[in-house]
């Protein structure tokens, strides 16, 4: 349910899950944690979804009822993300929502096709967001917008998430965009990245 392909210096990380919006369970969690953390010295990691309808519908609602909602795992895997020394860009084929924010959130870049929609109805289902994605939401768009899409549960289409600064680009094709990007050698990407705060 997560595919893996690498070319070169070039990792793209697939939810595959189109049938049930690719929301996440618990094993596709773990495995992807396991891609990241072992990816090696990598130019560009990109991140997206199977199907053209949503890159994740966020946590399995049977799971989430389980505890999947309070898993570690979200933290461990965005945390992973964030930490990794290439440059990481989340192309959202489609509707971002839920737990899956985190990912995207810790991802440097984010590019989204024109229909894609963006929403976290945590309140609304009476839980709270992973600790680090209100921190990152917050430095990407401030922290009343925020708390618009957090405590307000906004839902937000392309060209807002692209005015409050949740999106770099809109794009046709997230993917083929994101292989454009990072034409340096891994190592000059790796120093960029830690040149910028």
């Amino acid at each position: 349910m997560i595919r893996a392909a690498r070319a070169g210096d070039v990792l793209t990380l697939t939810l595959d899950r189109p049938a049930k919006a690719n929301a996440l369970t618990t094993e596709m969690l773990s495995t992807l944690l396991a891609h990241v953390r072992g990816a090696g010295d990598l130019r560009l990691m990109i991140l997206t979804g199977a199907g053209n309808a949503a890159f994740s519908a966020g946590a399995d609602l049977t799971e989430m009822r389980g505890g999947l909602a309070d898993s570690p795992l979200w933290e461990e895997v965005s945390g992973a993300i964030e930490a990794a020394s290439c440059l990481t860009v989340a192309a959202l084929n489609g509707t971002l929502a839920g737990g899956a924010f985190g990912m995207a959130l810790a991802c440097d870049v984010r590019l989204a096709v024109p229909g894609a929609t963006f929403f976290y109805p945590v309140a609304r289902l009476g839980f709270l967001p992973q600790p680090s994605d209100p921190v990152r939401l917050a430095r990407l768009v401030g922290p009343a917008r925020a708390k618009l899409v957090l405590a307000g549960g906004a839902r937000l289409d392309a060209p807002e998430a692209l005015a409050f600064g949740l999106l770099e680009r809109i794009v046709a094709d997230p993917v083929a965009a994101a292989r454009d990007l990072a034409p340096g050698a891994a190592a000059h990407v790796r120093a960029i990245k830690t040149m910028v705060p």
